[in-house]
């Protein structure tokens, strides 16, 4: 154990042995476990980063001594990027599973491929040679449930049959899903997100990222999705990845001992997850740097990018969707954009921002509701209600029966000479010879019409259920379901802006820039702008955001239309609350994570919010040279403070450092069953100076000057408060002592700052429920 930094300033073992008989300072010896945290605690950057910087000037000086040696320390120089390499491996191989096994049972609640069970439907009928162009969803090998059971693929009976199967499947998938999440891995529920942040602000939830959950978040993950439930799968991939991540870092010792070290994986991980999910490397590592670190250096940028760009290269390899791209919907349009459009653009952002923030309140409602009655003891049976109003009110309309990404997809196309979707009924008109990308503006035809009824009735319902669905005890991602609202709000926006400019040409805002028999509008342009307004308001991102929709859609010089919705989308939501989802979420389960973009404005000072108060028993400390084993011990037993101050005296309350509970019980442990005559009367020594045995029947002292930190971080009483929560915030602090001229008054830790804030906004300050 390298101690805190202060360890250097203890004396050495050969000074201690002279004149003390067998006495020795125990911490030369490695403990077992001493710098490991407990569960729901925070660990400390600070003694992280000086643990780590001791290790690298050990491995520097002895790379020195020897070939060997010089190796050693090539080798943990690669190590990070060995971890990232292997991170990138797994988690692009996870996620192409994860598509393939998706979209073939996604495929299974309508029917079966004959010629090989394991195809999905697109994949079944590309494999037949009987597939016509303009019948390319029908071909004999792929047939539905009904005409499969009964013979009859028309008629109200096969209709019937369907419908029932289709709702049978997803209950049987989501109830698999829900049952695996609670026996196996209950920490494989929800999204992921908010716990992640709040692992890596400096949080420890152990379990959270370990192998069970890393299994059953993946399979359940495929279950979830191929239900139909309203959720999608790019928050758990960020989990999923960052669970990749955990396991690598216990293979090296630099990552598995070091707590901080570890984190920059999980940052670099979580930008693999985005990566992956969207096919955006470039925005994964803008997504982990904006909304998900807490602490991000310029090598974790680096390694980010590495580990992306890998698990990009590896997706691409297994190339789940057939298309040799990355993702399901990548688009390219052939007209350019018109100032004029920028109106339509930013009205489709404050629909976003507006979405998001009735998204936020009805979910955080929805959420406490089920925190606090009896909804909460029955997950399973939320899940499966939930599931079965999705399936039974998603059937009949053919925009929510299929996948959202497949709805997505549809809504971004361009309509050209070669689709067969109804959003492309358009009328033709017979004297057209044009070539085939540049197909003028035409009126819609009865096929749009139809769709725009559709679509607006598939709106409503994505609008409600959404809010019911994110947050059940299944893996839920947030993503595609809000950019499916954005995407059918903007295609219905775009198809009336395009039927004006066709209709009114002549208007003054059509006149410059839509001539007659030109193609101006373009839809799936709407549905995509629409689409990021959308995910804008609910998560508040903003820069990642436009790069992972550019990257998505391959349209470089759509980003100002792009940007204009995010920047419009985050105005709007903003001035109905500061909080996006995942915030929201972090304050209503009460984890203490520091957000570093929270203000606080008000006039307290550190002697204000520090214990004990005036009518509380005073702190619990040590003194240098006179506590016992057993004062200590009794401490321990009788407190749950994760560490005491040692002061000169209690008169005195000079203070001279601080050591951690956990480290103090270690070495007492093993000084007792070490050290020959460390009795319950021996006495505790911090000083420097080596304690004197008066008479030879005296028990024999423990020294324990090397467990201690010298350097804790101290605040004077009047220190104001906005000072304080900036320390806690940039140098990620568990506690801070507060002092008068160098006397000890009382100790804050990161739970009474964010109490404080909590009291200070009018909440609940005992809502913030963890150590």
């Amino acid at each position: 154990m390298d101690g805190d930094g202060a360890s250097s300033t203890g004396a050495t073992p050969s000074e201690e042995m002279n004149g003390t008989g067998n006495l020795m300072d125990f911490l030369d010896e490695p403990f077992p476990d001493v710098s490991t945290y407990e569960d729901f605690h925070t660990i400390d950057w600070l003694r992280e980063k000086s643990r780590d910087t001791d290790r690298h000037r050990k491995i520097t000086t002895k790379s020195k001594e020897s070939y060997w040696e010089l190796i050693k320390s090539l080798l943990d120089a690669w190590s990070g990027w060995v971890v990232m390499l292997l991170i990138g491996m797994l988690t692009g191989t996870l996620a192409g599973v994860i598509d393939l096994a998706v979209d073939w049972m996604t495929d299974l609640k309508e029917g079966v491929c004959l010629s090989a069970f394991y195809y999905s439907h697109e994949q079944c009928c590309w494999t037949s040679n009987e597939t016509t162009f303009d019948d390319r969803d029908k071909c004999p090998q792929w047939q539905k449930w009904a005409e499969l059971m009964t013979g009859h693929s028309e008629g109200a009976g096969a209709y019937v049959l369907n419908y029932f199967l289709y709702v049978l499947w997803a209950l049987l998938f989501s109830f698999l899903a829900v049952s695996l999440v609670r026996v196996f891995a209950p920490y494989a529920c929800g999204s992921g997100i908010p716990e992640i942040k709040t692992i890596l602000s400096g949080f420890i939830i152990r379990g959270y990222l370990g192998k069970w959950t890393l299994l059953i978040k993946t399979v359940t993950l495929v279950l979830a999705v191929s239900s139909g439930l309203s959720l999608g799968k790019e928050g758990p991939l960020v989990h999923v990845a960052c669970c990749c991540g955990n396991l690598f870092c216990s293979l090296f010792s630099k990552y598995s001992k070091n707590e901080g070290k570890r984190r920059e994986v999980l940052s670099a991980a979580a930008a693999a997850g985005v990566s992956v999910a969207f096919g955006a490397p470039i925005g994964g590592v803008l997504f982990s740097l904006e909304e998900v670190s807490y602490y991000f250096p310029l090598k974790t940028l680096w390694r980010s990018f590495f580990a992306a760009l890998v698990a990009a290269f590896t997706l691409r390899a297994i190339n789940p969707f057939g298309n040799s791209r990355l993702v399901l919907f990548y688009v390219e349009y052939h007209t350019p954009w018109y100032m004029a459009e920028l109106v339509p653009f930013i009205l489709l952002g404050v629909f976003g921002g507006l979405w998001g923030t009735l998204f936020i309140r009805g979910n955080i409602a929805w959420c406490r509701r089920r925190k606090t009655t009896l909804l909460g003891k029955y997950p399973v049976l939320e899940v499966i209600v939930i599931t079965g109003i999705t399936a039974v009110l998603a059937f009949p309309n053919p925009y929510t029966r299929r996948s959202t990404s497949e709805l997505i997809s549809e809504l971004f196309n361009d309509c050209g000479a070669l689709e067969s979707s109804q959003l492309c009924d358009y009328v033709n008109n017979p004297n057209m010879s044009r070539p085939v990308d540049d197909i003028p503006d035409r009126p819609a035809g009865p096929g749009v019409y139809s769709a725009l009824w559709q679509l607006a009735l598939a709106l409503i319902f994505k609008i409600v259920i959404t809010i019911f669905t994110f947050g059940i005890k299944i893996p839920s991602g947030l993503f595609i379901p809000s950019m499916a609202v954005g995407a059918i709000a903007g295609r219905i926006v775009g198809i009336a802006v395009e039927q004006m400019a066709y209709h009114h040409h002549d208007w003054i805002i059509f006149k410059n820039w839509c001539r007659p028999g030109a193609d101006c509008v373009t839809p799936g342009l709407y549905a995509m702008v629409g689409a990021a307004a959308c995910l804008g308001g609910v998560t508040r991102m903003t820069v990642s955001l436009v790069v992972i929709m550019f990257e998505l859609t391959g349209g470089l010089e759509y980003i100002v239309p792009l940007m204009a919705a995010a920047v419009t989308s985050k105005w709007v939501a903003d001035a109905f609350g500061k909080e996006g989802i995942y915030e929201s979420h972090i304050q209503l389960n009460g984890y203490p994570y520091l957000d570093v973009r929270d203000e606080f404005t008000h006039r307290t000072l550190a002697t204000d919010v520090m214990r004990p108060r005036r009518s509380e028993p005073p702190l619990a400390v040590l003194t240098q040279d006179s506590t016992t084993v057993e004062d200590v011990e009794t401490l321990i037993k009788d407190t749950d403070y994760n560490g005491f101050p040692v002061v000169v005296s209690r008169e005195s309350e000079r203070l001279i450092g601080f050591v951690q509970r956990r480290e103090l019980t270690v070495a007492i442990k093993t000084a007792r069953q070490k050290q020959d005559g460390v009795v319950s009367s021996s006495v505790v020594y911090f000083t420097e100076d080596n304690p004197q045995v008066a008479e030879a029947c005296d028990p024999q002292p423990l020294k324990l000057r090397r467990i201690l930190n010298l350097s804790p971080f101290t605040v004077t009483d009047h220190t104001p408060m906005e000072t304080v929560v900036d320390i806690f915030r940039k140098l990620g602090l568990r506690q801070c002592l507060v002092t008068r001229s160098g006397r000890l008054l009382g100790i804050i830790t990161k739970k009474d700052v964010l109490r404080h804030m909590a009291q200070m906004m009018n909440q609940d300050p005992e809502s913030i429920m963890f150590n």
